[in-house]
């Protein structure tokens, strides 16, 4: 039992480590992505300011906000890691019991496909509901432009936290979580359904080529996150409308924001930010195959 202990100890350090190391060195692209995503809803971006696409927002990131400030809020997304990764170990089996006992994936394939959606789905938002807060305040720091001082909103991540629970309450601090389960099942239900066609079709699953395999999980994973990814951009503009107050609120709620954004910006402002996004999944899965 302790030896187990232990082994479980190292190898969830370790992944803590391998998740700092990736989460840092493609925090760049993720700051470019969340930057696309929200400037319409930001107050520090005036309209003749927003930036054009991802050349534009990495070359005057640096000139404009210093060079550090692409990795402004990552403490908090691998902070994230640990207790996501606790709470996902903890609930994990629980909810495959619950959703996916006694099923048989080859005779009851549907049921599966349901059973796999409701159990990711329960154990996203789960861990959803301790590690949000840190979620939120990466997003804001991302967003809050400026090279110091008076320019920016937040000092820093406790700050960030510590405002807009002064400002909003604890709901300000989970603005977007309702869509943000809904883009968890929706990444599934399209990640589980792709996956499995394109393992079909091999000749020999359990003995394909690994670069055939990564090839495959790349492209899945693309795109699935392609496919939820208006979700994504929806939950990071909600996000934005805590610690506004009147006037300044641009959204009255999801749907609210979902049909402005298509009224206002048209369909592809769902998807801005989104190439940065595919880049940043194979950056982290490169850096964690060759480290």
């Amino acid at each position: 039992m302790k030896d187990a202990a232990v082994s479980f100890a190292k190898d969830f350090l370790a992944g803590g480590v391998a998740a700092a190391i990736s989460k840092t060195a493609v925090a760049p692209m993720e700051q470019v992505k969340l930057l696309l995503q929200v400037q319409h809803a930001s107050k520090q971006i005036t309209a003749d300011k927003q930036y054009k696409g991802i050349i534009d927002c990495v070359v005057r990131i640096p000139k404009e906000q210093g060079v550090l400030s692409f990795w402004r809020g990552n403490l908090a997304n691998v902070i994230r890691y640990f207790p996501t990764q606790a709470l996902n170990f903890a609930f994990k089996d629980k909810y495959k019991q619950i959703f996916l006992g006694g099923v048989d994936k080859r005779t009851q394939f549907w049921r599966y496909f349901a059973g796999n959606l409701a159990s990711g789905g329960a154990a996203g938002a789960t861990s959803l509901c301790f590690v949000y807060p840190l979620d939120f305040a990466r997003t804001r720091l991302a967003a809050d432009v400026g090279k110091a001082g008076a320019e920016r909103e937040f000092r820093g991540l406790g700050d960030c936290l510590v405002k807009i629970y002064k400002s909003d309450g604890i709901k300000g601090l989970y603005q977007g979580f309702n869509v943000s389960v809904q883009g968890i099942i929706i990444y599934r239900a399209a990640y589980f359904g792709i996956y499995d066609t394109a393992k079909g079709m091999l000749a020999d699953p359990k003995n394909t080529h690994i670069v055939i395999s990564w090839m495959i999980a790349q492209t899945v994973t693309a795109v699935a996150g392609l496919t939820s990814y208006p979700f994504d951009t929806v939950r990071h503009r909600m996000m934005m409308q805590s610690g506004r107050k009147g006037t300044d609120i641009m959204y009255t709620g999801t749907l609210d924001c979902w049909r402005k954004i298509a009224r206002d910006e048209g369909g592809k402002a769902f998807f801005k930010g989104a190439w940065s996004n595919v880049h940043r999944g194979m950056g982290g899965a490169f850096v964690l195959k060759y480290p």
